[in-house]
């Protein structure tokens, strides 16, 4: 049996004449009436009684129909599914983002114009550091991400999209020295208590902020960790130290602080959309596809 058959006895059950069918199908009669012959000596059992002037189905025939139909619809439904799949349109796509970045209204608004056009996509998203998305990306637990550049060298198991470039700021308290300096000269933070990230945390704002006062000549002194940016102005609000973070941030209001230029072309920061090198999901392509018409 194959779906041929099921299409030739659906046609002729429902116009319960061999003439009409066949024309439906767009066949002559005889491969038709042939091709009912073919299915009903594989069941062994007749589907119809026929006459010159008459076709009725069996009892046998009346339950083939129903199965028949619903076999048939099913077969249109994998077919369709198949095909959209292949297009990304549905599935499942797994977006890694950092902390920050849905401070930035261009993820939101990538993020909410994909779901609109692929909404029967479903979508998960995951909250990470920038180091620990690519480690997400590697072993297959995500599918794309939003980072900050990577300092340190990833080979060829990732492709990057900019999205974003950035400034990256000093967070200060607003009775500090250099609260009314701006922009606020990088070398004056030498000596400084830093509130920054742990070192083990996965961010790349980390290796840039490293980086960026390496070059000033001087090592942040971080007398205070955490592990969230919100905290982080926080804790400087409190009196515990400065930090340097992304401009966006500035959209964080706490009683206290100030958000201040710094004085080097150099402080700044890249977000990026990564995926593997190589990957063939037609999800992720469209995802990709979309973002980029966005920066």
């Amino acid at each position: 049996m194959d779906l041929r058959h099921l299409r030739h006895f659906v046609a002729v059950a429902e116009e319960l004449h061999f003439s009409r069918a066949a024309a439906r199908l767009g066949i002559g009669q005889p491969p038709l009436s042939q091709s009912i012959q073919a299915l009903e000596s594989e069941l062994g059992t007749k589907l119809f009684e026929r006459t010159k002037r008459h076709v009725e189905l069996t009892e046998p025939g009346q339950l083939l129909l129903k199965e028949a139909r619903e076999i048939l619809a099913r077969t249109e439904s994998a077919v369709v599914l198949t095909r959209r799949a292949a297009k990304g349109e549905v599935g499942e796509l797994r977006v890694g983002f950092t902390a920050a970045s849905p401070f930035l209204p261009v993820v939101p608004r990538i993020i909410d114009a994909y779901r609109r056009a692929s909404p029967d996509v479903h979508l998960t998203l995951t909250e990470l550091p920038s180091l620990r998305q690519l480690a997400a990306l590697a072993d297959g637990r995500i599918d794309v991400g939003f980072v900050r550049e990577p300092r340190t060298p990833t080979g060829d198991a990732f492709t990057f999209h900019t999205v974003l470039r950035e400034p990256l700021i000093a967070v200060l308290r607003d009775d500090h020295r250099l609260a009314a300096r701006d922009p606020v000269p990088l070398a004056e933070l030498a000596g400084e208590p830093f509130v920054f990230y742990p070192a083990d945390y996965g961010t790349s704002t980390l290796e840039q902020v490293m980086a960026l006062c390496a070059a000033a000549g001087f090592k942040p002194d971080v007398a205070q960790e955490a592990r969230e940016a919100f905290t982080i102005i926080g804790l400087i609000a409190a009196g515990l130290g400065v930090s340097i973070l992304p401009a966006q941030l500035r959209q964080v209001a706490v009683e206290g602080v100030v958000y201040r230029s710094l004085d080097t072309a150099e402080a700044y920061t890249t977000l990026l959309l990564a995926h593997r090198r190589g990957e063939r999901s037609p999800l992720v392509r469209a995802f990709t596809d979309l973002a980029e018409r966005f920066v």
